[in-house]
């Protein structure tokens, strides 16, 4: 590879890198709700765990919404709270978040609406709906 095509190829990759793609989640860190709602975001936030089959489901139903509908990645940031990490954190308990599989959307400082282990497809995006 000459030079000329490594420096391209690495420029591709640095501006990638910074991109968010459409369907994919943040993975959640410490203080990024916070962050994120003070900036103004709307955010769609997902308690789950990898293990979890109604977790699963409820992926499965997010993505499939999402994918017909750009509004929501448009219109909502959507953060993934891993559930065997931050169970017992103030992510968790201040919100009062009784288990995984528990889905909600936040703006500001109000929730807009959650989800206790629900895969109805049409109340989950009815949630979404709230978000826009």
């Amino acid at each position: 590879m000459n030079r000329r095509t490594f420096i391209s190829v690495l420029t591709g990759l640095v501006l990638m890198s910074g991109m968010s793609f459409a369907n994919e989640s943040i993975v959640y860190t410490p203080g990024l709700i916070k962050e994120r709602l003070s900036a103004g975001e709307t955010l769609f936030v997902d308690y789950s765990a990898t293990w979890c089959s109604t977790c699963n489901r409820q992926e499965k139903i997010l993505t499939k919404i999402r994918e017909n509908n750009s509004a929501y990645d448009e219109k909502m940031t959507f953060v993934k709270i891993d559930w065997d990490t931050y169970k017992g954190h103030e992510v968790t308990s201040s919100r009062n978040i009784p288990r995984r599989s528990t889905l909600l959307v936040l703006r500001g400082n109000e929730e807009i609406g959650r989800i206790i282990a629900g895969t109805d497809p049409k109340e989950i995006e009815a949630l979404m709906d709230k978000g826009l």
